[in-house]
Protein backbone atom coordinates (compact mmCIF):
# COMPACT_ATOMS: atom_id res chain seq x y z
CA UNK A 1 0.00 0.00 0.00
CA UNK A 2 1.35 3.20 -0.97
CA UNK A 3 2.19 5.22 1.97
CA UNK A 4 3.95 8.69 0.39
CA UNK A 5 1.94 10.84 -1.70
CA UNK A 6 2.51 13.89 -3.35
CA UNK A 7 -0.10 15.98 -4.92
CA UNK A 8 -0.10 19.31 -7.29
CA UNK A 9 -3.23 21.11 -7.34
CA UNK A 10 -4.48 19.17 -4.46
CA UNK A 11 -6.62 22.12 -2.58
CA UNK A 12 -8.86 22.33 -6.27
CA UNK A 13 -12.20 20.88 -6.91
CA UNK A 14 -11.09 17.15 -7.84
CA UNK A 15 -7.74 17.49 -6.01
CA UNK A 16 -9.17 18.15 -2.51
CA UNK A 17 -11.87 14.89 -2.66
CA UNK A 18 -8.72 12.95 -3.84
CA UNK A 19 -7.27 13.27 -0.86
CA UNK A 20 -9.95 12.34 1.46
CA UNK A 21 -10.41 9.52 -0.88
CA UNK A 22 -7.06 8.11 -0.51
CA UNK A 23 -7.15 8.42 3.14
CA UNK A 24 -10.96 6.69 3.54
CA UNK A 25 -8.60 3.90 1.53
CA UNK A 26 -6.06 3.95 3.96
CA UNK A 27 -6.02 6.24 6.91
CA UNK A 28 -2.30 5.55 7.50
CA UNK A 29 -1.16 7.19 4.68
CA UNK A 30 0.67 10.94 4.18
CA UNK A 31 -0.11 13.37 1.82
CA UNK A 32 1.82 17.08 0.88
CA UNK A 33 -0.47 18.79 -1.15
CA UNK A 34 0.67 21.30 -3.48
CA UNK A 35 -1.61 24.37 -4.63
CA UNK A 36 -1.52 27.92 -5.24
CA UNK A 37 -5.01 28.87 -4.22
CA UNK A 38 -5.45 30.59 -7.42
CA UNK A 39 -7.96 33.75 -6.76
CA UNK A 40 -9.60 32.87 -10.01
CA UNK A 41 -10.64 29.74 -8.27
CA UNK A 42 -10.58 29.91 -4.90
CA UNK A 43 -11.38 33.59 -4.41
CA UNK A 44 -9.29 36.61 -3.43
CA UNK A 45 -7.47 36.61 0.39
CA UNK A 46 -7.67 32.91 0.37
CA UNK A 47 -7.22 31.04 3.53
CA UNK A 48 -4.84 27.86 3.67
CA UNK A 49 -7.23 24.89 3.48
CA UNK A 50 -7.65 22.56 6.89
CA UNK A 51 -6.61 19.04 5.95
CA UNK A 52 -6.82 16.37 8.79
CA UNK A 53 -3.42 15.39 11.13
CA UNK A 54 -1.31 13.41 8.39
CA UNK A 55 -2.23 15.95 5.04
CA UNK A 56 0.29 18.60 4.53
CA UNK A 57 -0.29 21.67 2.80
CA UNK A 58 1.82 24.03 1.02
CA UNK A 59 1.11 27.22 -0.62
CA UNK A 60 2.96 27.11 -4.05
CA UNK A 61 3.08 27.15 -7.64
CA UNK A 62 4.33 24.37 -10.14
CA UNK A 63 5.91 27.30 -12.11
CA UNK A 64 8.47 27.86 -9.50
CA UNK A 65 10.86 25.40 -10.03
CA UNK A 66 12.67 26.11 -6.78
CA UNK A 67 9.52 25.48 -4.58
CA UNK A 68 8.29 22.56 -6.18
CA UNK A 69 11.42 21.08 -5.62
CA UNK A 70 11.98 21.63 -1.90
CA UNK A 71 8.10 20.46 -1.27
CA UNK A 72 9.24 17.19 -3.38
CA UNK A 73 11.71 16.67 -1.66
CA UNK A 74 10.23 17.07 1.53
CA UNK A 75 7.41 14.91 0.44
CA UNK A 76 9.86 12.41 -1.00
CA UNK A 77 6.57 10.28 -2.33
CA UNK A 78 6.08 7.08 -3.33
CA UNK A 79 3.13 8.21 -5.57
CA UNK A 80 2.84 11.55 -7.38
CA UNK A 81 -0.26 13.07 -8.44
CA UNK A 82 -0.16 15.88 -11.48
CA UNK A 83 -3.54 17.51 -10.96
CA UNK A 84 -2.17 21.57 -11.18
CA UNK A 85 -2.75 22.92 -14.57
CA UNK A 86 -4.45 26.35 -15.77
CA UNK A 87 -7.65 24.59 -17.67
CA UNK A 88 -9.55 27.53 -19.70
CA UNK A 89 -9.97 27.10 -23.43
CA UNK A 90 -11.06 30.63 -24.30
CA UNK A 91 -8.29 32.09 -21.55
CA UNK A 92 -5.47 30.34 -22.80
CA UNK A 93 -6.19 32.15 -26.41
CA UNK A 94 -5.51 35.38 -24.81
CA UNK A 95 -3.00 34.32 -22.27
CA UNK A 96 -0.65 32.09 -23.48
CA UNK A 97 2.69 32.71 -21.88
CA UNK A 98 0.54 32.05 -18.73
CA UNK A 99 -0.41 28.82 -19.72
CA UNK A 100 2.66 27.78 -20.79
CA UNK A 101 4.48 28.64 -17.56
CA UNK A 102 2.15 26.29 -15.90
CA UNK A 103 1.55 23.77 -17.52
CA UNK A 104 4.16 22.78 -19.83
CA UNK A 105 7.02 24.51 -17.41
CA UNK A 106 5.58 23.29 -14.46
CA UNK A 107 5.68 19.67 -15.71
CA UNK A 108 9.27 19.72 -16.60
CA UNK A 109 9.93 21.05 -13.00
CA UNK A 110 7.87 18.51 -11.50
CA UNK A 111 9.96 15.98 -13.73
CA UNK A 112 13.07 17.68 -12.35
CA UNK A 113 12.27 17.31 -9.15
CA UNK A 114 11.04 13.61 -8.97
CA UNK A 115 14.49 12.82 -10.44
CA UNK A 116 16.50 13.77 -6.92
CA UNK A 117 14.32 11.16 -5.58
CA UNK A 118 14.71 7.48 -5.16
CA UNK A 119 11.01 6.21 -3.88
CA UNK A 120 8.74 7.62 -7.06
CA UNK A 121 7.25 4.72 -8.23
CA UNK A 122 4.47 6.21 -10.47
CA UNK A 123 3.29 9.71 -11.69
CA UNK A 124 -0.92 9.95 -12.28
CA UNK A 125 -1.74 12.95 -14.63
CA UNK A 126 -5.22 14.68 -14.74
CA UNK A 127 -5.10 14.99 -18.65
CA UNK A 128 -7.52 16.04 -20.66
CA UNK A 129 -10.03 15.02 -23.69
CA UNK A 130 -8.91 18.26 -25.20
CA UNK A 131 -5.95 17.16 -26.82
CA UNK A 132 -8.73 15.43 -29.31
CA UNK A 133 -9.65 18.17 -30.87
CA UNK A 134 -12.69 17.57 -32.93
CA UNK A 135 -12.54 14.06 -32.30
CA UNK A 136 -13.12 10.34 -34.17
CA UNK A 137 -15.45 9.85 -36.58
CA UNK A 138 -16.66 6.66 -38.44
CA UNK A 139 -17.60 6.67 -42.32
CA UNK A 140 -20.01 4.17 -43.70
CA UNK A 141 -17.55 1.81 -44.64
CA UNK A 142 -16.19 1.55 -40.99
CA UNK A 143 -13.01 3.45 -41.48
CA UNK A 144 -12.05 6.30 -38.49
CA UNK A 145 -11.22 9.78 -39.37
CA UNK A 146 -10.22 12.56 -37.30
CA UNK A 147 -12.34 15.97 -37.15
CA UNK A 148 -10.68 18.66 -38.94
CA UNK A 149 -10.72 21.62 -36.95
CA UNK A 150 -13.87 23.95 -37.73
CA UNK A 151 -13.26 27.70 -39.73
CA UNK A 152 -14.21 30.83 -38.19
CA UNK A 153 -16.17 31.60 -41.77
CA UNK A 154 -17.96 28.88 -41.10
CA UNK A 155 -19.34 29.34 -38.06
CA UNK A 156 -20.15 32.99 -38.88
CA UNK A 157 -22.20 31.75 -41.27
CA UNK A 158 -24.24 29.30 -38.86
CA UNK A 159 -22.40 26.03 -40.27
CA UNK A 160 -21.58 24.55 -37.20
CA UNK A 161 -20.43 20.94 -39.06
CA UNK A 162 -17.01 19.31 -38.98
CA UNK A 163 -15.07 19.28 -41.52
CA UNK A 164 -14.26 15.91 -42.70
CA UNK A 165 -10.71 14.55 -44.27
CA UNK A 166 -11.43 14.19 -48.37
CA UNK A 167 -11.05 10.45 -48.35
CA UNK A 168 -14.17 9.85 -45.70
CA UNK A 169 -17.21 8.84 -47.62
CA UNK A 170 -20.14 10.66 -46.02
CA UNK A 171 -22.33 10.20 -43.93
CA UNK A 172 -20.21 10.19 -40.86
CA UNK A 173 -20.78 9.83 -37.26
CA UNK A 174 -19.37 11.02 -33.63
CA UNK A 175 -17.50 8.27 -31.71
CA UNK A 176 -15.93 8.17 -28.42
CA UNK A 177 -12.92 8.88 -28.14
CA UNK A 178 -10.05 6.65 -27.53
CA UNK A 179 -5.87 6.50 -27.19
CA UNK A 180 -6.35 5.18 -31.24
CA UNK A 181 -6.81 8.71 -32.40
CA UNK A 182 -4.49 10.79 -33.22
CA UNK A 183 -4.82 13.30 -31.12
CA UNK A 184 -5.48 17.03 -33.05
CA UNK A 185 -5.09 19.97 -30.02
CA UNK A 186 -7.45 22.71 -31.30
CA UNK A 187 -6.60 25.63 -28.32
CA UNK A 188 -3.74 26.39 -26.33
CA UNK A 189 -5.38 24.77 -23.68
CA UNK A 190 -5.17 21.59 -25.34
CA UNK A 191 -1.51 21.49 -26.83
CA UNK A 192 -0.10 22.37 -23.29
CA UNK A 193 -2.10 19.50 -21.99
CA UNK A 194 -1.07 17.19 -24.73
CA UNK A 195 2.74 18.22 -24.00
CA UNK A 196 2.31 17.27 -20.48
CA UNK A 197 1.88 14.19 -21.54
CA UNK A 198 4.67 14.00 -24.06
CA UNK A 199 6.84 15.26 -21.14
CA UNK A 200 5.92 12.81 -18.73
CA UNK A 201 5.69 9.52 -21.02
CA UNK A 202 9.21 10.53 -22.47
CA UNK A 203 11.06 11.84 -19.01
CA UNK A 204 9.77 8.67 -17.98
CA UNK A 205 11.37 6.16 -20.39
CA UNK A 206 14.42 4.45 -18.29
CA UNK A 207 13.15 5.91 -15.13
CA UNK A 208 12.23 4.35 -12.17
CA UNK A 209 8.53 5.53 -12.17
CA UNK A 210 6.00 5.26 -14.68
CA UNK A 211 3.32 7.70 -16.34
CA UNK A 212 -0.13 6.87 -15.96
CA UNK A 213 -2.33 8.94 -17.82
CA UNK A 214 -5.68 9.97 -17.42
CA UNK A 215 -7.78 11.86 -20.18
CA UNK A 216 -10.98 13.86 -18.32
CA UNK A 217 -14.03 14.70 -19.91
CA UNK A 218 -16.35 17.55 -18.50
CA UNK A 219 -15.58 16.67 -14.81
CA UNK A 220 -19.02 18.47 -12.64
CA UNK A 221 -20.42 18.08 -9.39
CA UNK A 222 -20.65 19.95 -5.77
CA UNK A 223 -17.90 22.09 -5.10
CA UNK A 224 -17.00 23.41 -8.21
CA UNK A 225 -16.08 26.95 -8.26
CA UNK A 226 -19.05 29.12 -9.25
CA UNK A 227 -16.86 31.84 -9.22
CA UNK A 228 -14.29 30.51 -12.00
CA UNK A 229 -15.61 32.06 -15.32
CA UNK A 230 -13.32 30.02 -17.72
CA UNK A 231 -13.84 25.84 -16.66
CA UNK A 232 -17.29 24.08 -15.89
CA UNK A 233 -20.03 25.06 -17.85
CA UNK A 234 -22.72 23.80 -15.38
CA UNK A 235 -21.67 25.34 -11.78
CA UNK A 236 -20.99 28.69 -14.58
CA UNK A 237 -24.71 28.03 -15.88
CA UNK A 238 -25.44 27.30 -12.23
CA UNK A 239 -24.38 30.82 -11.15
CA UNK A 240 -26.33 32.79 -13.91
CA UNK A 241 -29.51 31.11 -13.23
CA UNK A 242 -29.29 31.30 -9.27
CA UNK A 243 -28.72 35.45 -10.24
CA UNK A 244 -32.17 35.53 -12.52
CA UNK A 245 -30.19 35.71 -15.31
CA UNK A 246 -30.79 33.98 -19.24
CA UNK A 247 -28.30 31.32 -20.15
CA UNK A 248 -27.03 32.13 -23.33
CA UNK A 249 -26.52 28.81 -24.82
CA UNK A 250 -23.44 28.94 -28.01
CA UNK A 251 -23.68 27.75 -31.62
CA UNK A 252 -27.53 25.98 -31.89
CA UNK A 253 -27.54 24.03 -28.55
CA UNK A 254 -26.50 20.75 -29.95
CA UNK A 255 -22.86 21.04 -28.93
CA UNK A 256 -22.26 17.55 -27.20
CA UNK A 257 -20.41 16.49 -24.36
CA UNK A 258 -19.39 13.48 -21.73
CA UNK A 259 -20.83 14.87 -18.24
CA UNK A 260 -18.55 12.82 -15.78
CA UNK A 261 -19.37 13.21 -12.19
CA UNK A 262 -16.21 14.20 -9.68
CA UNK A 263 -16.72 11.33 -7.49
CA UNK A 264 -16.16 8.58 -10.65
CA UNK A 265 -13.22 10.85 -11.86
CA UNK A 266 -11.73 10.40 -7.93
CA UNK A 267 -12.74 6.86 -7.93
CA UNK A 268 -10.52 6.21 -11.49
CA UNK A 269 -7.80 8.21 -9.79
CA UNK A 270 -7.38 6.79 -6.47
CA UNK A 271 -7.39 3.01 -8.33
CA UNK A 272 -4.59 4.14 -10.83
CA UNK A 273 -2.48 3.60 -7.84
CA UNK A 274 -3.85 0.17 -7.54
CA UNK A 275 -3.33 -1.05 -11.12
CA UNK A 276 -1.05 -2.72 -12.98
CA UNK A 277 -0.86 -0.90 -15.87
CA UNK A 278 2.04 -0.15 -18.51
CA UNK A 279 4.33 3.34 -18.45
CA UNK A 280 2.50 5.54 -20.58
CA UNK A 281 -1.18 3.89 -21.04
CA UNK A 282 -3.35 6.13 -21.76
CA UNK A 283 -7.29 5.68 -20.17
CA UNK A 284 -9.98 7.67 -21.31
CA UNK A 285 -12.55 8.41 -18.24
CA UNK A 286 -15.65 9.75 -18.84
CA UNK A 287 -19.36 8.72 -18.45
CA UNK A 288 -19.09 7.09 -21.40
CA UNK A 289 -22.84 9.20 -22.87
CA UNK A 290 -22.91 12.10 -24.74
CA UNK A 291 -25.49 14.67 -23.92
CA UNK A 292 -26.53 18.19 -25.50
CA UNK A 293 -25.60 21.40 -24.05
CA UNK A 294 -28.74 22.46 -23.72
CA UNK A 295 -30.48 19.07 -22.73
CA UNK A 296 -27.92 19.59 -19.70
CA UNK A 297 -29.20 23.28 -19.65
CA UNK A 298 -32.33 22.51 -19.48
CA UNK A 299 -32.41 19.74 -16.60
CA UNK A 300 -30.13 21.97 -14.46
CA UNK A 301 -32.85 24.70 -14.70
CA UNK A 302 -35.29 22.29 -13.57
CA UNK A 303 -33.62 20.96 -10.86
CA UNK A 304 -32.58 24.77 -9.34
CA UNK A 305 -36.42 25.36 -9.61
CA UNK A 306 -36.04 28.01 -12.19
CA UNK A 307 -38.04 27.74 -16.15
CA UNK A 308 -36.62 25.69 -18.42
CA UNK A 309 -37.19 27.99 -20.94
CA UNK A 310 -34.40 30.55 -19.57
CA UNK A 311 -32.48 30.47 -22.03
CA UNK A 312 -31.39 32.14 -25.73
CA UNK A 313 -29.89 30.43 -28.30
CA UNK A 314 -27.18 32.69 -29.60
CA UNK A 315 -25.22 31.39 -32.64
CA UNK A 316 -22.01 32.56 -31.14
CA UNK A 317 -19.21 30.47 -30.45
CA UNK A 318 -15.71 30.14 -29.50
CA UNK A 319 -12.56 29.34 -31.29
CA UNK A 320 -10.88 26.37 -29.61
CA UNK A 321 -14.42 24.93 -28.91
CA UNK A 322 -15.06 21.70 -30.72
CA UNK A 323 -18.60 19.83 -31.50
CA UNK A 324 -18.58 16.64 -30.07
CA UNK A 325 -16.64 15.16 -27.06
CA UNK A 326 -17.64 11.84 -25.58
CA UNK A 327 -15.16 9.29 -24.58
CA UNK A 328 -15.06 5.39 -25.01
CA UNK A 329 -14.03 4.26 -21.56
CA UNK A 330 -14.06 0.49 -22.49
CA UNK A 331 -9.70 0.71 -22.06
CA UNK A 332 -10.34 2.00 -18.44
CA UNK A 333 -13.01 -0.07 -17.27
CA UNK A 334 -10.39 -3.18 -18.02
CA UNK A 335 -7.13 -1.55 -17.05
CA UNK A 336 -8.32 0.11 -13.78
CA UNK A 337 -11.57 -2.20 -12.97
CA UNK A 338 -13.51 0.93 -12.81
CA UNK A 339 -17.17 2.14 -13.61
CA UNK A 340 -18.36 5.22 -13.29
CA UNK A 341 -21.58 4.87 -10.97
CA UNK A 342 -23.20 8.44 -10.60
CA UNK A 343 -26.04 9.07 -13.17
CA UNK A 344 -26.54 12.48 -15.37
CA UNK A 345 -29.56 12.94 -13.74
CA UNK A 346 -28.54 12.07 -10.31
CA UNK A 347 -25.47 14.03 -10.91
CA UNK A 348 -26.96 17.01 -11.65
CA UNK A 349 -29.10 17.03 -8.75
CA UNK A 350 -26.76 16.80 -6.22
CA UNK A 351 -24.85 19.90 -7.88
CA UNK A 352 -27.78 21.82 -8.32
CA UNK A 353 -28.87 21.25 -4.95
CA UNK A 354 -25.31 22.38 -3.35
CA UNK A 355 -25.55 25.34 -5.73
CA UNK A 356 -28.40 26.63 -4.16
CA UNK A 357 -27.12 26.32 -0.86
CA UNK A 358 -23.55 27.95 -1.62
CA UNK A 359 -25.63 30.97 -3.40
CA UNK A 360 -27.76 31.48 -0.47
CA UNK A 361 -24.89 31.19 2.09
CA UNK A 362 -22.06 32.72 0.09
CA UNK A 363 -23.71 35.39 -1.76
CA UNK A 364 -21.32 33.87 -4.63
Amino acid sequence: MTQRIFITGGAGFIGSRLVKALLKEEASRTIWVFDNLHPQVHGANAADPIFPKNVHFIRGDVSDGPALAKAVELANPELVYHLAAETGTGQSYDEPSRYCAVNVLGTTHLIEALREQSNVRQVVLAASRAVYGEGGYVDVRGIEYVGLPRQPEMMNAGDFTVPMPAEAVLPVRPIGSHAGLPPAPASVYASTKLMQEYLLVQAGDGAPWNATILRFQNVYGPGQSLRNPYTGVLSIFARQLLVGGELAIFEDGDIARDFVFVDDVVDALVKANAASVPHGIILDIGSGEPVSILEMARMLMRNLGVSDTSYKITGQFRIGDIRYACANITAAQSALNWVPQVSIQSGVERLAEWAKVEFKNANV
